[in-house]
C-alpha cells in the first residue's frame, strides 16, 4: 500500500513533469508564497490526517523540512487532482467527508513551488495540530488479535479471519468504531463482524470489559492488549477461517430457506483512506450484541517486505441507550456469480436491485470491488416513480472510500435502490492481473466482487433482516418460493441481471 501511494505521487509528477520542468514560472514573477504562512494551514486542514508519522501515507507533511523534498510532487498531485483522493461525481449528492481543498488552495500550493518553495518567517507558522499516535478517535474499549500475523514478502493476497473475545457483558451502544491496522502497508481491508453461531461451530463466550483510560498512549494500549490476550484462551481455540467469508455459508443457507437475499453482518469496515465510522454525525449509535466473539476479517496484500500485523479495534461508548440505530447493509449475493466477466471486456456492466421494506435514512455508502472495478452508481426509485442518483463514484482498489452523506436521505417503504457497477477486464486496465482470462467472482484479489455496502439509520427496535430485501443473484439451483414473514410486507424481489 505504501509503495502504491508513492507511485501515485510519482506518477502524477511524471505526468506533469514536462510542464513543471520546462515551463516554470520565474521566481521573480511568481506570487510570493511562503510555507509557514500560506502552505502549512492548507496541509493541516487537508493532508496531515494521513501524511504524518504513523499515518497511512508514505511521507510526513507536518513541517517544512519534511515537506520540502516533495514540493514538485505535491504540486503535481493536487493540480492533477489525484490528491486528496476523492472519486464521487460532484453532480450527485453532498458528502460530509469530501475533501475541502479548493481551487484557491491548489493555486497557492502551485505558486509556492513555482516561487522557489521557500519556508518564510517562522513567526507566521500556525500552532501545530496534536495528532494522536495512530488513533483518530478516543476509544473507551480496545480489542485486538491475540498474536501478530506474519505476512510474507511475496505471494498472492489472502484473507484471514481471527476470532477474539467480545468485551461486553451485555448488549452495548457505541458511538464510533475505529479499526487500526498494525501495518497499514499490507492491510487492504478489515471487516469487523459478530457472526451468528451454528450447530457445527458453537461459540465460547468469555465476556469482559476492559476500559482504556487513555488509548492514545502506547503503554496503555499494550496493557489492554495484554489483558485481552490472557482472557482470550477459550475463544482462540476456535478455528481460524481463511480464504473466504465465514458469513458466506450462513448467508447462502438463509437464502435457500427464504428465497430472499441475505445481508452479511458487519459492524465496521476499514479500507485505505476511509475514516473511522462515527455514528454521532447521523445522531445514532451502533448496537454491539454480547455473548458472541468478534470476528476480524483481514485482507493481506504482500508488498515485497516481510512484516507482521496486529490489528486493533477501538469502541467509543455511548453515554445512554440510543433511540436511533445505525446498521450497515451488506448484500452478500447481489450478482450472479455463474456469469464470469469476459476476457477483454472494458466496460462490463453488473446491475442489482433491492427494495426497502420500511422507512429508513440512508447515511453512508461504500462501493467494494477488486482490481477490475471501475465505477459504481446508487440510484433510488421512489414509490411515486421519482428517480434520484445519490452516489456515482469511480473506484480505486488501492484507495477505497466510504461516502458519508451531508444530510440523511429519507427513503420510504417500497423505495427501490438500483446499483450499477462496471468492471474493466481488458488489457487497457494496468491493474488487471489476467486480461486474457475470464474473471470469476470470489474473495481473492485476482477474482472479482460487486458489493454495494451502505449504512442506514432506523428506529432502535427495527430488525436488520426486515429493512430491505432482494433476490439473490447467485443461486445455482431452483429458487424456493418465499412465504410471508411476520411483520414484513410482501414485496416482489427484483430480478438481477448482467449485461456486457
Amino acid at each position: 500500500m505504501i509503495r502504491f501511494l508513492v507511485f501515485v505521487l510519482l506518477a502524477a509528477m511524471t505526468a506533469l513533469g514536462t510542464q513543471i520542468s520546462s515551463t516554470p514560472v520565474p521566481s521573480d514573477q511568481a506570487p510570493s508564497v511562503a510555507f509557514n504562512k500560506e502552505v502549512l494551514p492548507i496541509l493541516q486542514n487537508n493532508c496531515q490526517t494521513c501524511h504524518r508519522p504513523s499515518g497511512i501515507a508514505p511521507m510526513s507533511l507536518l513541517t517544512y523540512e519534511s515537506a520540502r523534498p516533495w514540493a514538485k510532487a505535491i504540486k503535481a498531485a493536487v493540480v492533477s487532482k489525484q490528491m486528496p483522493p476523492w472519486f464521487a461525481d460532484p453532480h450527485y449528492g453532498q458528502f460530509r467527508n469530501a475533501p475541502k481543498l479548493t481551487e484557491a488552495d491548489i493555486h497557492t500550493l502551485a505558486a509556492w513551488v513555482d516561487s522557489g518553495a521557500r519556508e518564510g518567517n517562522p513567526a507566521d507558522k500556525p500552532a501545530a495540530i496534536h495528532w494522536a499516535d495512530g488513533w483518530r478517535t478516543k476509544p473507551d474499549v480496545v480489542v485486538s488479535m491475540r498474536e501478530s500475523f506474519n505476512v510474507p514478502a511475496k505471494g498472492a493476497g489472502e484473507i484471514q479471519s481471527f476470532m477474539i473475545p467480545n468485551p461486553f457483558k451485555e448488549d452495548t451502544w457505541v458511538t464510533s468504531i475505529e479499526i487500526r491496522p498494525g501495518d497499514p502497508s499490507v492491510v487492504h481491508h478489515v471487516i469487523v463482524q459478530i457472526p451468528e453461531p451454528t450447530p457445527q461451530q458453537p461459540f465460547v463466550s468469555t465476556a469482559s470489559v476492559t476500559v482504556c483510560a487513555d488509548c492514545r498512549d502506547d503503554a496503555a494500549l499494550r496493557k489492554v492488549e495484554a489483558d485481552f490476550a490472557v482472557k482470550s484462551v477459550a475463544v482462540d481455540n476456535l478455528p481460524r477461517q481463511g480464504g473466504s467469508s465465514y458469513s458466506d455459508q450462513l448467508a447462502k443457507r438463509r437464502e435457500r430457506m427464504t428465497g430472499l437475499g441475505a445481508f452479511t453482518t458487519m459492524e465496521a469496515v476499514y479500507a485505505p483512506g476511509s475514516p473511522p465510522l462515527d455514528f454521532r454525525f447521523s445522531k445514532s449509535a451502533k448496537l454491539i450484541p454480547a455473548g458472541r466473539p468478534i470476528r476480524l476479517e483481514v485482507h493481506y496484500t504482500p508488498n515485497g517486505k516481510q512484516t507482521t500485523d496486529r490489528t486493533v479495534v477501538g469502541f467509543t461508548l455511548a453515554k445512554a441507550p440510543a433511540q436511533r440505530r445505525f446498521i450497515i447493509m451488506a448484500p452478500e449475493h447481489l450478482v450472479d456469480s455463474r456469469k464470469p466477466i469476459r476476457a477483454g471486456a472494458a466496460n462490463w456492466e453488473t446491475k442489482g436491485e433491492l427494495t426497502f421494506n420500511q422507512d429508513a435514512e440512508l447515511v453512508w455508502f461504500m462501493p467494494h470491488m477488486h482490481l477490475r472495478g471501475k465505477d459504481m452508481t446508487f440510484q433510488l426509485i421512489y414509490p411515486d416513480g421519482r428517480k434520484e442518483t445519490v452516489l456515482s463514484a469511480k473506484f480505486n482498489f488501492h484507495w477505497q472510500l466510504g461516502y458519508e452523506v451531508e444530510n440523511p436521505i429519507k427513503v420510504t417503504q417500497g423505495t427501490r435502490m438500483v446499483v450499477t457497477a462496471h468492471h474493466d477486464n481488458s488489457a487497457n486496465n494496468p491493474s488487471n492481473p489476467a486480461p486474457d482470462q475470464d474473471a470469476i467472482w470470489g474473495e481473492m484479489t485476482s477474482q472479482e466482487m460487486m458489493l454495494p455496502w451502505f449504512g442506514v439509520v432506523v428506529d432502535r427496535a427495527a430488525q436488520p433482516d426486515n429493512i430491505a430485501s432482494y433476490r439473490p443473484g447467485d443461486f445455482d439451483g431452483t429458487v424456493p418460493i418465499a412465504g410471508p414473514r411476520p411483520g414484513v410486507p410482501v414485496v416482489q424481489p427484483a430480478i438481477l441481471r448482467q449485461t456486457k
